[in-house]
């Protein structure tokens, strides 16, 4: 397994829908495996495919670490599709590997459903509330070229930019890889 540098804001990729995936090869499944370790050692708890570089509808969520959530096993989602969200919602501060260091509340769905295909080819269905729901949103959110500051109030985003520029910049100390400029 390897560790790949996460990519930051202003990287194309992040701001690119991601494709499909047809067949889950050895392939595939090397860069799964190579996304959790990447994941984990940046003390992440979910990562997107295009996070590190792979144009491909996958993202990996791990809430073991999570208190109150350690029953929850790791996941690994190719081609999500969110097919169904509450009208409740809540607002909740989030953070993202590919905005070191940024922090801003987003408001979310707070139960979803989504349908994905699993590392068998098997399609699978999920319910998901509170945190685990607003992972895989966020992660889902990443494969549709979306991130944190497309959810937050013109306002919002505004007081951001000097953050964003910086991260852009990579004017951020970290104690994970990221792309180069």
């Amino acid at each position: 397994m390897a560790i790949i540098p996460i990519t930051v804001y202003g990287d194309k990729i992040l701001r690119q829908k991601t494709k499909k995936i047809n067949q889950i090869d050895d392939e595939i499944i090397v860069k799964i495996k190579d996304m959790f370790e990447t994941m984990h050692n940046a003390h992440g708890i979910g990562l997107a495919a295009n996070q590190v570089g792979f144009n491909e509808s996958i993202f990996v969520v791990d809430l073991s670490q999570v208190e109150g959530y350690e029953k929850i096993k790791p996941v690994v989602m190719i081609n999500p599709e969110i097919i169904e969200e509450s009208p409740e919602k809540v607002v909740m501060e989030e953070g993202c590997l590919s905005l070191p260091l940024l922090k801003a509340e987003v408001e979310r769905s707070q139960i979803i459903k989504v349908k994905f295909i699993d590392t068998d080819e098997n399609e699978q269905t999920l319910e998901a509330d509170e945190l685990f729901a607003r992972v895989i949103l966020h992660e889902y959110d990443h494969l549709q070229g979306k991130m944190i500051p497309d959810r937050v109030t013109p306002d919002v985003k505004k007081k951001l930019q000097a953050e964003l520029k910086k991260i852009m910049n990579r004017e951020i100390k970290i104690d994970y890889p990221i792309t180069q400029k």
